[in-house]
């Protein structure tokens, strides 16, 4: 790796095959770049182009086709795209996040439960997790009345709340965000712009794929476009959305 990056990513392709029609579809091709810690990198191009299909193989999600996606882990530098699941499930749990627009909860479980779930694993004491997840829930504006509530009986804008609460609820070293910003109200989008300011500024370096860019205008240091051509963008629309 390079300098100071926390994630170099070299060569990087994603293909995905469709074996009932005996073909392959290319979603990107040889990507390079470098994130530093603390830095902002927005994700743009057309619809299909494989802005979270990216994301995903970084997170591994999917598993990439070629190429490398060097991480500086606390723990030594990995190869993302091709570590083992082990790692990567401990990667997951200690350094990268990922945020999206749809919340995975189940039945049974309250807003307060869930969102305290990922400070709970780091140690910490059920009384601290609880008090900082009223907090985180309070902060996007999720009414005190739905905190010990089970979000499976949310409606959709509230549930991106908690979605919220739980995934920014700690800092991680690496942050992928997917349209977090989908579906939020005007206030709501302030408060995620808030919160991500707040994890820049110790360090968290993100990569996002954002619908409102305006909103987060202040926050991007640089953008990585993903270019295809015409007839391979309805294509791979069709197998990545």
């Amino acid at each position: 790796m390079n300098g100071n990056a926390l994630l170099q990513v070299e060569g990087l392709s994603k293909t995905f095959t469709i074996h009932h029609l005996e073909r392959t579809i290319p979603a990107f091709q040889d990507l390079h770049f470098a994130l530093q810690p603390g830095e902002f990198l927005l994700v743009t191009g057309p619809n299909g182009a494989g802005k979270s299909t990216l994301l995903r193989c970084l997170y591994r999600t999917y598993l990439p086709t070629g190429g490398h996606a060097w991480f500086a882990s606390t723990h030594g530098c990995i190869d993302l795209a091709g570590a083992a699941d082990i790692d990567i499930a401990l990667l997951r749990k200690q350094e990268i996040g990922f945020v999206t627009q749809f919340l995975k909860t189940r039945p049974r479980v309250t807003a307060v439960e869930l969102v305290a779930e990922p400070l709970l694993a780091t140690g910490l004491t059920a009384d601290e997790a609880n008090r900082r997840a009223r907090a985180a829930l309070d902060f996007f504006g999720v009414k005190p009345a739905l905190w010990t509530a089970y979000p499976t009986t949310f409606s959709g804008g509230e549930q991106q709340k908690v979605n919220l609460a739980r995934a920014l609820i700690r800092p991680y070293r690496l942050l992928l965000l997917d349209e977090p910003t989908a579906s939020l109200d005007l206030n709501t989008r302030q408060a995620l712009v808030e919160r991500l300011a707040a994890l820049k500024q110790e360090g968290v370096a993100m990569m996002a794929v954002l619908h409102h860019t305006e909103v987060a205008a202040a926050l991007i240091d640089r953008r990585l476009e993903i270019t295809t051509d015409a007839v391979a963008t309805e294509e791979i629309q069709y197998v990545v959305e």
